[in-house]
């Protein structure tokens, strides 16, 4: 047994801001998918001679809603800059200063990054997800716990 005091590991360095953090191959996956039913559906419509313009048209509408539908959901991700964090969600976006986040979650089992924010609530960060790529979800995590540490952390706290 060594006579220095058990520590804890460093934590990793910070990245370089600014900084966005996305599921990249879950939105791949979205907007290939979305795309390719886009040109299905588009093509089944050019294709089939008994249709009309207009039924043409509401094939070709609903393989674009069917694309926005994928956008849509591939839209999350985070931003951190120096100012903050700016949470876009797949329906709305909310900017939070530094001094907000007290704490960034990715517990086992979670679908996403939660933020404990000072106002007693909790923010899903859908744009750290660990789906279908878990470690890189987990080091995204990990990047922006280090980052709101060093960024709340007040002058003269040895931080």
């Amino acid at each position: 047994m060594s006579d220095q005091p058990s520590a804890r590991p460093a934590p990793e360095a910070p990245p370089a801001l600014p900084v966005t953090f996305r599921p990249g191959r879950t939105r791949g996956v979205l907007l290939s998918a979305g795309l390719a039913i886009f040109v299905v559906i588009t093509a089944v419509a050019m294709l089939l001679e008994e249709l009309s313009p207009g039924e043409r048209v509401s094939f070709v509408f609903t393989g674009a809603l069917l694309f926005a539908v994928a956008a849509l959901l591939a839209r999350p991700k985070v931003v951190a800059d120096e100012a903050g964090v700016t949470v876009v969600n797949i329906a709305g976006r909310r900017r939070l200063a530094w001094a907000e986040i007290l704490r960034v979650n990715l517990r086992p089992g979670d679908p996403w990054v939660f933020l404990d924010l000072s106002d007693g609530t909790s923010l899903a960060a859908l744009g750290i997800q660990p789906g279908i790529a878990r470690q890189r979800a987990v080091a995204d995590a990990r990047a922006l716990r280090a980052l709101a540490e060093t960024r709340t952390a007040a002058p003269g706290d040895g931080v």
